[in-house]
């Protein structure tokens, strides 16, 4: 079938199964932080989680929900964000919004973007505080959302996440960022300390945060090994949030040339967003590649990437047993298309012919495939190259054999090894016909490669009982 078609069927199937299946309630409650390592300084804070019914304290839902915390533009109120945390609040995640920092005339950007970074850390002990109307209930995997000066805030905080190996913080997602540069910082320089994987978003037509001067340099500071700038075609500035007096007043003497309804800007939010929340927060992988389909074909945006791809891997073969070609953190062997229990090595020895191929997993990112390996058992087990002359006995056995060399008796080495491929034993000989050997393991199927000086070798198989 056509790539094009899954992404598509995929895409029809996340929409009809969303229209089936009811979506949490969203439920509500106020709370006032404490930064001990700011002289208590106190961060009164909304919290919409999903819910089992709407209200203020309602019984959370079952599970466990990864965290947005998001930062609000300047002087604008956190309620002017509605919109985002009616559309992801039911979709599983927990919203978390400061209130600090809303003042026209003492706004301090550098103390907005360490109460987020506080908020991330804190928001995890909401989860184990059992009076806590989100107890056991917040997931380990945060973003950092803001818009406007929310949104360059949120980089001043992951920048010190980051440089300090937070392990919650997962992606940041800035809507119109603006670069603060007050109080001698720098979300721009921040950028370049910041590796987690990165999306921005910008209205074409923002004549407030102006793209080549705010949203664009953030974009090219990022240190990120997978960073998305997409731009709204038609779009503004205030466009992101719900109607704001403040903001709105702000773009009406600054934007010209919007040609999109703010609801038309909120679809194409949420078409992105929830594709990448999904992805980088609940490890969905198909979410990521209908995400890179839409970059690719929408008509209402233009963007830029630079996402470093997983490796492409391959398999290689040697003396019988098979190695994936890259280096990651997991393997699962396939044959045939079904997965081979235990076989989660970099290395597997096969012991039936057929179709092989193994998935890698990495640190982040999605796993990748390897392209298809066919195997041949004849090829390995049997002693052509040496005219049938080794013999091993008994076979099955509880756990002694004998080998038979014959000719091959000069400077060999045999590996016992487990038909994962991973090496259980190994010893070198010189001189000898007959060899004792014991398989101490667990029962199961052992391979016996004998190899001699010259790199010829022969692999026996055992049945350990």
């Amino acid at each position: 079938m056509d790539y094009s078609i899954k992404l598509f069927i995929n895409y029809i199937l996340l929409l009809f199964t969303s229209s089936i299946f009811a979506q949490h309630q969203i439920g509500h409650y106020n709370i006032t932080f404490q930064d001990p390592d700011r002289s208590n300084r106190d961060i009164e804070t909304e919290v919409y989680y999903p819910a089992t019914s709407a209200g203020n304290n309602t019984t959370v839902a079952t599970g466990q929900f990864p965290v947005i915390v998001f930062g609000h533009g300047f002087v604008m109120a956190w309620d002017a964000y509605e919109n985002l945390w009616e559309e992801f609040v039911p979709n599983g995640y927990i919203m978390v919004f400061p209130r600090t920092e809303g003042n026209l005339l003492s706004t301090d950007h550098q103390q907005f973007g360490w109460d987020l970074q506080f908020l991330v850390s804190k928001i995890q002990d909401e989860g184990n505080n059992i009076s806590s109307p989100i107890y056991n209930a917040v997931a380990n995997n945060t973003a950092l959302m803001g818009h406007s000066m929310g949104g360059g805030a949120s980089f001043l905080a992951a920048d010190s996440l980051c440089v300090n190996g937070n392990n919650q913080l997962k992606t940041i997602i800035g809507l119109a960022p603006a670069e603060s540069s007050s109080n001698g910082v720098s979300s721009i320089s921040s950028a370049t300390n910041i590796t987690v994987p990165s999306v921005i978003l910008s209205g074409s037509q923002d004549g407030v945060t102006p793209p080549i001067d705010h949203h664009i340099p953030m974009y090219d500071s990022l240190s990120s090994n997978c960073k998305t700038f997409i731009s709204v075609s038609g779009g503004a500035h205030c466009y992101f949030a719900n109607s704001n007096f403040n903001c709105d007043f702000g773009e009406s003497t600054s934007s010209t040339g919007i040609s999109i309804t703010r609801s038309e800007q909120h679809s194409v939010t949420f078409d992105f967003i929830n594709l990448w929340l999904d992805y980088s927060l609940k490890n969905d992988c198909d979410d990521f590649f209908t995400f890179q389909d839409s970059l690719n074909n929408s008509n209402r945006i233009s963007h830029n990437q630079s996402c470093l791809q997983n490796p492409t891997a391959s398999i290689s073969e040697n003396g019988g047993v098979l190695t994936c070609s890259i280096t990651g953190i997991g393997y699962q062997w396939y044959l045939n298309n079904i997965i081979i229990p235990g076989a989660n090595g970099i290395n597997y020895t096969p012991t039936v012919s057929g179709n092989y191929t193994v998935e890698v997993n990495f640190s982040s990112g999605c796993p990748t495939l390897s392209s298809i390996y066919n195997f041949l058992l004849s090829s390995i087990f049997n002693n052509v190259n040496y005219n049938n002359k080794i013999h091993v006995y008994p076979n099955p056995t509880s756990n002694k054999i004998t080998l038979n060399l014959y000719d091959l008796h000069d400077n060999i080495t045999i590996n016992i090894r487990a038909i994962t491929g991973e090496l259980v034993s190994t010893k070198k000989y010189n001189s000898i016909k007959k060899i004792h050997l014991e398989i101490n393991e667990d029962p199961g199927i052992y391979i016996v490669e004998i190899t001699n000086q010259v790199g010829n070798s022969v692999w026996l198989k055992v049945v350990k009982q």
